[in-house]
């Protein structure tokens, strides 16, 4: 994936973010890994990422 396709998923992802009313977007974010997950089919990256995702979550 290019850096640029990686902006442009990061773009839609904080412009559904901000279309979706706080109390769901917990559920939305999960519901799009789980979604990312059975596409990737590997469940040691799925959780390797959420791990990685983790971090730094204070910068």
């Amino acid at each position: 994936m290019t850096p640029e396709q990686l902006e442009t998923i990061y773009e839609a992802l904080a412009t559904q973010l901000d279309a979706i009313p706080q109390p769901q977007r917990e559920l939305f974010l999960a519901k799009l890994v789980l979604l990312q997950a059975h596409e990737a089919a590997d469940p040691d990256t799925t959780l390797r990422h959420i791990a990685e995702a983790e971090r730094d979550l204070d910068d």
